[in-house]
């Protein structure tokens, strides 16, 4: 019966590594590496890789899908500062347009003001011209 069990524990092995590896025979690929689906893929019952049984390889199982679940919640953190990072890029980079372009509004209405300015002098210059100056009274 140890030769059996012994079988029974290199399938299921095997069958970890596959899953590890996403190099799967029985189950699609990329399927999550779980005790059932070792199991599975092991052409087994997922009832019969049982702790009490084989409680190393059980263990293993567990401790790499603790350890997998640390690495992409890691991974998810990494991708969301990644993901602010750009986007804050991006608010930066439309802020900055926007102030290029209100600067520009600014600067022309700088040359407008300034123009109107010239251009009312000129006709108060010509209007004095054109009116005679106010006597003054009583002369």
């Amino acid at each position: 019966m140890s030769s059996k069990s012994d079988t029974a524990e290199i399938r299921f092995r095997e069958a970890f590594e596959r899953l590890k590896g996403i190099r799967t025979q029985l189950l699609p690929s990329g399927t999550a590496v779980t005790q059932n689906n070792v199991a599975k893929e092991a052409g087994r019952d997922p009832t019969a890789l049982r702790k009490s049984r084989y409680p190393a390889l059980v263990r293993e199982i567990q401790a790499w899908v603790e350890i997998m679940a640390q690495t992409e919640a890691v991974q998810r953190k990494r991708q969301s500062q990644r993901r602010k990072a750009a986007d804050a890029k991006t608010a930066v980079a439309d802020l900055k347009k926007q102030r290029d372009h209100a600067q520009s509004q600014l600067v022309s209405a700088h040359q407008a003001i300034l123009e109107l300015s010239q251009e009312n002098a000129l006709l108060r210059v010509r209007l004095d011209e054109l009116r005679p100056p106010p006597k003054p009274f009583g002369r």
